[in-house]
């Protein structure tokens, strides 16, 4: 897997301006580096970024739904208890980024990489993620139920009680995550690719939701 960005590396980066003042509800942000800063209980209803810069910023609380991040570079960025149902993520890259219980469910993600992430009690319910990459993360307590995964990897990243009931896999690969927590929804796993060693860790969660007995005489 390529090593992520630097702020320099970025096509727009020269194009880059400061941010001028408070980030405002509805503000749509074009070439935008939003450096520093904590927002708690921010209220950004759609706010809208392109082409933009996420750098040391903290969100705590608060309310972003629908909320759209389109070719947008974020690094040590943290969301915490913030509400992010029906936002929309494309082109986007996130580096050291801290994201814990958040509601994100009904959101899209489309060509979205984590760097070194951590995701903790993430909803991700009904979610669609298409070429997402999840790399050298830590993703605990993720709950991606109903969720659409398109050619979605988890390099090595470590799973602790993911869940994906009746989540929907279409070229999804998990081998190479360097740890496999799952606590359920083994049976939709149908539709991704996990190694020899990965499939003899499952057989006794796949034994026990195909109703087998394994018992030796």
């Amino acid at each position: 897997m390529p090593a992520p960005r630097a702020l320099s590396q970025l096509p727009y980066a020269a194009h880059l301006r400061p941010l001028d003042g408070e980030l405002r509800q509805e503000d749509d942000l074009d070439c935008v580096h939003v450096d520093g800063g904590s927002y708690d209980a921010f209220d950004g209803g759609a706010v809208r970024f392109t082409e933009s810069a996420l750098t040391s910023t903290a969100f705590t609380g608060g309310r972003m739904r629908r909320a759209r991040f389109n070719d947008v570079w974020m690094h040590t960025v943290r969301f915490v208890a913030t509400d992010l149902v029906d936002t929309h993520w494309m082109d986007t890259e996130v580096v050291a980024g801290s994201l814990a219980g958040l509601e994100m469910f009904g959101s899209q993600l489309h060509r979205v990489t984590f760097h070194q992430c951590k995701l903790d009690s993430v909803n991700l319910r009904s979610t669609t993620l298409r070429d997402v990459t999840f790399v050298d993360c830590l993703l605990r307590d993720v709950d991606f139920a109903g969720a659409e995964l398109t050619r979605v990897s988890f390099p090595g990243s470590a799973l602790e009680d993911a869940r994906f009931p009746q989540a929907r896999m279409k070229d999804v690969d998990l081998r190479g995550a360097e740890r496999l927590g799952i606590s359920a929804g083994v049976e939709s796993l149908k539709g991704a690719t996990i190694s020899t060693g990965q499939l003899l860790d499952f057989a006794p969660l796949f034994a026990q939701t195909l109703g087998i007995v394994v018992q030796d005489r």
